[in-house]
């Protein structure tokens, strides 16, 4: 059996070296390196790929996100209501622009925003809510955007977990992530369904003046060189990461299948046990079916009940099992957000998550042993 990975970075590689090597030279030949061709033929054709009017790349997902609360305008005071089981980063940004964070709770199934949640989060100083495709599994997008209508709030989506997921809409009518909301932030962090082999990050929308605003802010606030128009930062995604995107952005759906493939023999494996809870995909099918994209398994995460879920960590990773516990502390008990305004009460969704889940490998090369195998331990475990 070959050695299990959390995620396997290299079997992925080997797939597309010939493409991805011949592209890196073509830029290093060019000398191209930033705001080249072939970041624009990548921005092209990952449009066309999500039915998106504009994608602007930068440098990373943490400042994807950062430059869309930027270029909507938003002021120091205003509150904008995001989820509080996600990674911080979700927050962070929130904060570093002196935005006010207001932290809500999750849904126990699909671990994305509570929609009654952001309801009862709603004051007149709230200006944005940021839902978060957590796991890779969409968030409740048509709820929140009728919130964000009869409130007159933006839509910030955070989609670096979910690029490639669909959404279907209660008449049938479907969409990417990302491509729902006023406007949208991804991350291509290396270990994301669709990564590149270093950071980069992109900001999607259909808003053709906010995608103007936006394009200013990712450098230096300019549209025509040293003619600074809005106040910008330096955030610019490089020719070396548009190529190796560009290469598996063909792949990107193929990826997703094996991930929703690899979810679908985990879930199997793990029917009926009692001390796990498998992750769903869309709550229609109770399941994960094979017509529905909602869930692209960026992570595949359990909870486990009745269980020392740091002691099966522990001797999954004896086994050679790696593993990972996303997210071990809720983000209104970290030290950098924490608020008097916070009713422990409000987070009983997400105190239990934190004790509960763990999640397993997940990447586009797992094959049926590496499967079975993982899912022996962690049934000897649980079942003594």
């Amino acid at each position: 059996m070959k050695k299990i990975q959390m995620v396997d970075l290299k079997g992925q590689f080997e797939k597309i070296k010939d493409e991805v090597n011949s592209s890196i030279q073509e830029v290093l030949e060019t000398t191209a390196f930033i705001n080249g061709p072939r970041v624009h033929q990548f921005q092209k054709n990952l449009e066309d790929y999500l039915g998106v009017k504009h994608v602007i790349p930068c440098a990373n997902g943490t400042d994807a996100l950062q430059i869309a609360m930027m270029g909507l305008g938003l002021k120091p005071g205003d509150e904008v209501i995001t989820a509080d089981f996600t990674f911080a980063a979700t927050v962070e940004v929130i904060a570093l622009l002196n935005l006010t964070p207001v932290l809500v709770d999750v849904n126990p199934d699909d671990f994305n925003i509570s929609v009654e949640a952001i309801k009862k989060a709603i004051t007149p100083k709230t200006k944005a809510i940021v839902p978060v495709h957590l796991f890779g599994k969409c968030a409740d997008m048509e709820a929140i955007m009728e919130i964000a209508k009869e409130y007159n709030l933006y839509v910030i989506e955070d989609n670096a977990q979910g690029i490639g997921a669909t959404y279907t809409f209660k008449d049938g009518r479907k969409a990417k992530t990302g491509t729902i909301g006023h406007v949208a932030s991804t991350s291509f962090f290396p270990s994301k369904n669709l990564g590149c082999y270093g950071d980069g990050g992109a900001i999607f929308t259909n808003n053709d003046a906010l995608a103007h605003i936006i394009r200013g802010i990712v450098n230096h606030g300019m549209y025509i060189r040293y003619h600074h128009d809005v106040v910008g930062v330096n955030s610019r995604l490089d020719s070396i990461q548009a190529v190796v995107l560009d290469a598996k952005l063909p792949h990107l759906d193929a990826y997703n299948k094996a991930r929703q493939l690899a979810a679908k023999k985990y879930n199997a494996a793990f029917s009926g046990e009692q001390n796990i809870i498998t992750p769903i995909g869309n709550p229609a099918c109770k399941g994960i079916c094979d017509t529905c994209d909602c869930h692209v398994f960026h992570q595949y995460t359990l909870r486990v009940k009745g269980v020392d879920r740091d002691a099966l960590a522990n001797y999954l990773n004896e086994n050679a099992i790696p593993c990972g516990i996303y997210y071990p502390i809720p983000l209104h008990k970290q030290k950098a957000y924490l608020d008097s305004r916070y009713n422990e009460a409000d987070f009983t969704v997400t105190n239990q998550l934190v004790k509960d889940v763990i999640s397993l490998p997940m990447h586009t090369e797992l094959d049926d042993e590496q499967i079975e195998f993982i899912t022996s331990k962690v049934k000897t475990f649980i079942n003594g």
